[in-house]
């Protein structure tokens, strides 16, 4: 993949259902990564380790046995989970963590957890939702504006699209946000005339050198008028993975991320990707 491939696939743990669907999306990824997977539990009192323990030696022999030629480690830390899983990013490829903890060895870990680590890991973060029983049939999608998050997110998606050895849908949404376009606000019509043209110039020209890159990767790319949060959730409803970056840009062309962001990771029904613009080349 990326410079990052020999750093370790992190996992957040604390024994809640979802945070053990994220560990097994994580040393799935791991495998196709070939990166090792590392399972890490917080607590905030040392006598709670035993518990600890004994919970990380079950995820681990689990993931082992689902992913034998994947190297897994475990490890406990004391403190905060937010500021633990953010310090350990920094040395990690990829952060996996569950949408909610409701475990009883960490009790944070996860839920608001999950959002402040999207917004604040030094390295990619796949927030995983237990609503799903597979993870490996669909397209990889990807939310696109001229935002060097969202040149990350193009990055991240297309590596993970190789990997998964599945298509790739890059999408670009656009929404007017200036008060003096308000008299296009809801016509999509109008929409398209003033804009949409432009916009898919700008995506031909963002995709072009990875599809160069990235020749057996099938990409099938969308322009559209919408709220990025419905369109890019509707449109992972059957992904493997929807990918979007930290942060967007403002101004009239405020098309992504942000508060989309934010949005998709409480909406979508399949892994979310944040990936933030330090990423960028």
């Amino acid at each position: 993949m990326t410079a990052e491939r020999n750093m370790p696939v992190l996992v957040g743990v604390d024994g809640s259902e979802q945070s053990l669907v994220a560990a097994q999306w994580a040393v799935m990824d791991g495998d196709l990564r070939t990166a090792p997977v590392r399972l890490v539990t917080v607590v905030d009192d040392a006598s709670r380790d035993d518990a600890a323990f004994e919970l990380l030696s079950r995820v681990a022999d689990q993931c082992r046995s689902d992913r034998p030629r994947v190297e897994v480690f475990d490890e406990i830390k004391h403190g905060l989970p937010i500021e633990n899983l953010v310090w350990a990013s920094s040395g990690a490829q990829l952060l996996v963590v569950g949408s909610r903890g409701r475990g009883q060895v960490a009790e944070a870990v996860l839920g608001s957890v999950s959002t402040a680590v999207a917004m604040h890991a030094r390295c990619p973060v796949v927030v995983v939702r237990d609503r799903r029983t597979s993870f490996s049939v669909g397209p990889v999608v990807v939310g696109v504006d001229d935002s060097a998050p969202a040149r990350a997110a193009l990055r991240f998606a297309f590596e993970e699209a190789a990997a998964r050895r599945t298509d790739l849908l890059a999408m670009h949404i656009w929404r007017p946000v200036l008060a003096e376009y308000s008299w296009i606000e809801n016509s999509p019509a109008g929409a398209a005339w003033f804009s949409l043209d432009d916009a898919q110039r700008e995506l031909d020209e963002q995709l072009a050198s990875w599809r160069e890159k990235y020749p057996n990767v099938e990409v099938r790319d969308v322009v559209r008028y919408g709220h990025p949060v419905e369109e890019l959730t509707a449109a992972a409803s059957h992904g493997q993975l929807l990918v979007v970056g930290h942060r967007g840009i403002g101004g009239f062309k405020q098309l992504l991320l942000g508060s989309v962001a934010h949005g998709v990771l409480h909406h979508a029904e399949c892994p979310v990707a944040i990936v933030r613009s330090a990423l960028t080349p």
